[in-house]
């Protein structure tokens, strides 16, 4: 009955596009942040991520939330990543050197990665989701933001602002130290 249930489940998530492209963008995610933390590059480490970021726009995309997924886009593919290739480039590496491979450390992380994915796939399966029907985004989301960010939160933008520009002057400061 259960593995029923549960092969009528999977025909049925296959057999929609958008979980398809969810998939696609899901597994670039989990793959970018998996050579993120497994390549001994550091240029390559933020490749990597970046590839995390643009496929997190591309499941915003799919949630219907465009601005969400331009900021993504903007600040965290764009900015972030080229930020992180700057301070790269501006800082002196020492060779370091790469400890040996662990075959056994391998094989136990698949191991682990694979039960984990059974297991969120049978307590998605499982879970009683509300009706997706009820929920209406409105027409414009962009929109809505904006009148709620600039009219309702206006003092705590400003407030982020001000701190953003603190933080830009004191990352100065400290080049400047570490320069001298």
């Amino acid at each position: 009955m259960l593995l029923s249930n549960f092969f009528d489940n999977l025909s049925s998530f296959a057999s929609e596009g958008s979980n398809w492209v969810f998939f696609v963008f899901a597994l670039m995610a989990i793959s970018g942040a998996i050579f993120m933390i497994s390549y001994t590059k550091v240029v390559h480490m933020v490749v990597s991520l970046a590839l995390t970021f643009i496929s997190l726009a591309g499941l915003y995309i799919l949630l219907e939330a465009e601005f969400v997924a331009v900021v993504q886009v903007l600040i965290y593919a764009g900015a972030i990543s080229i930020l992180m290739i700057f301070g790269i480039m501006l800082t002196k590496h020492r060779g370091e050197e790469v400890e040996a491979q662990r075959p056994l450390h391998n094989i136990l992380l698949i191991i682990g990665s694979v039960a984990l994915l059974g297991v969120l796939f049978y307590a998605i399966q499982t879970a009683d989701f509300p009706d997706a029907g009820k929920f209406n985004p409105g027409d414009d989301n962009t929109a809505e933001i904006g009148k709620l960010l600039f009219n309702v939160h206006v003092i705590p933008f400003e407030l982020i602002s001000v701190l953003l520009t603190v933080a830009l002057i004191g990352a100065i400061v400290i080049a400047k130290r570490e320069e001298e």
